[in-house]
């Protein structure tokens, strides 16, 4: 079993800047790598962000590069978005997934935390 927990969302205003965190517990060594999605009100859960279980190779989506970066501390047991030049257009809840059982891109992870809001005003 692996346990996710998110935090750091919160309400910024457009061109501000936001750190999320998520926190593993259990089995987390053996996962590929660990990635970031969101969801938006009324939309299909999203990739935003992976990386590899060393941190060697980092992949994002074209709505956030070059302004979301993805991080990770094993010691800590912890991945990090940093998130910059926020948009109201990013506005979601934030998971983050281990596990992947397909394509990294793919929803199709093994475990996922319980989300963090993200809400960008104009």
């Amino acid at each position: 079993q692996v346990q996710l927990i998110e935090s750091g969302g919160g309400l910024v205003q457009a061109g501000g800047s936001l750190r999320l965190s998520c926190a593993a517990s259990g089995r987390t060594f053996d996962s590929p790598g660990t990635a970031w999605f969101r969801q938006a009100p009324g939309k299909e859960r999203e990739f935003v962000a992976v990386i590899t279980w060393d941190g060697s190779n980092s992949y994002y989506s074209e709505l956030v590069k070059g302004r979301f970066s993805i991080s990770r501390d094993n010691d800590k047991n912890t991945v990090y978005l940093q998130m910059s030049n926020l948009k109201p257009g990013d506005t979601a809840v934030y998971y983050c997934a281990t596990h992947p059982r397909g394509a990294y891109a793919s929803p199709e992870y093994g475990y996922w935390g319980q989300g963090t809001q993200v809400t960008v005003s104009s």
